[in-house]
């Protein structure tokens, strides 16, 4: 079968808090008269963009058209979730479209293109395009990228010295890995930060790509949708660190929920975790904030220490109103007692 008989599927990735679920929520309410399906795969059990985008669902894009998989790394357990997934949406009817896929911020992109030569689908589907979200504020101070030219002298006047994190590696694997990049929260980063990340993308970048900034997530569909890469057929130009290994470790990174109960004062909840990034080192937390007498919902969102809150909707009749937050951080890094500490536990 050629291209065009095939489904269309987007693979959005990008480090964690780099804005993927934003964009989505973008993509649907602005489809273009596609028929979308959404396949969230979380890292950790609590389905926080899972729960947000099904907030957003739309006739083009219903509620049973996102599928949440919490069951670990979708580049990991391809035949498990990811293959089983990808054949119930083609079997809807009316089939989807045009499918996206928003992988964790820990996924490497290339094991997942290479699950689409399974052969129960390969037939069927068609990677369009991979887009690979990044944070400018945060690509432009040089905490998910290295400077290369410095890593190799100091490599070469130490040689006991590992300059590579498992950071870098995951944010050098999706740039690689990219058809388009998509440089998020462009308003922080300012004039200066988009060019210093712009500076560092193409650094890194193995060939050169398209680099757009975008804030809130407003990008026109047709910049991402509609690429025809079929990427799953152009994997030798998409290099990875893992080339030659068959899986990769998610050891370097590990996740609690925290549950908190009722919560009185939201502000102070974020400062605490505000505070509790900078302390312990905290990469990412992310859930939902019952607040004494509201009726809505919280929705928290922190990257590092940047924290932000929203109420998203109303608590449903007989839902628990409890506080549960997922707290994400590097394996070395994260300790339970601290962080139910810092947050009053």
């Amino acid at each position: 079968m050629s291209t065009l008989n095939k489904v269309p599927v987007t693979v959005i990735t990008g480090f964690l808090g780099s804005g993927k679920t934003t964009l989505i929520s973008h993509l649907i309410r602005n489809a273009g008269g596609r028929r979308l399906a959404v396949v969230v795969n979380e890292f950790g059990t609590l389905g926080v963009d899972g729960e947000t985008l099904k907030s957003c669902a739309i006739p083009d894009c219903p509620e049973e058209n996102i599928v949440e998989l919490a069951n670990g790394c979708i580049c990991c357990t391809v035949a498990d979730d990811f293959v089983p997934t990808v054949e119930a949406l083609l079997a809807m009817e009316p089939r989807p479209d045009h499918i996206l896929i928003e992988t964790s911020g820990l996924a490497l992109p290339k094991p997942l293109l290479k699950a689409f030569d399974w052969p129960d689908i390969r037939s069927r589907i068609t990677v369009d395009g991979v887009i690979a979200l990044a944070d400018a504020e945060a690509v432009a101070a040089g905490r998910f990228a290295p400077d290369v030219a410095a890593v190799d002298a100091q490599r070469a006047a130490d040689d006991s010295i590992d300059h590579e994190t498992p950071l870098s590696e995951v944010f050098e694997d999706q740039i690689s890995c990219a058809d388009v990049i998509l440089l998020t929260k462009a308003d922080l980063a300012g004039a200066e930060g988009l060019a210093a990340a712009r500076a560092v993308i193409a650094a890194e970048a193995p060939r050169p790509l398209p680099v757009v900034d975008v804030t809130e997530g407003a990008v026109d569909p047709r910049v991402i949708l509609g690429l025809e890469a079929a990427a799953e057929d152009d994997l030798a130009a998409r290099p990875s660190h893992h080339d030659g290994h068959d899986d990769h470790e998610h050891d370097d990174f590990d996740t609690i929920v925290v549950e908190l109960g009722e919560v009185d004062d939201l502000s102070a909840l974020c400062g605490k975790i505000e505070q509790m990034a900078r302390d312990l080192d905290i990469l990412r937390v992310k859930g939902y904030v019952a607040v004494t007498g509201k009726p809505m919902r919280a929705l928290v969102q922190a990257v590092g220490a940047r924290v932000r809150h929203q109420f998203d909707r109303a608590w449903k009749p007989g839902e628990a109103r409890q506080t549960s937050l997922v707290v994400i951080a590097e394996h070395d890094r994260i300790d339970e007692a601290a962080i139910k500490a810092a947050l009053g536990l």
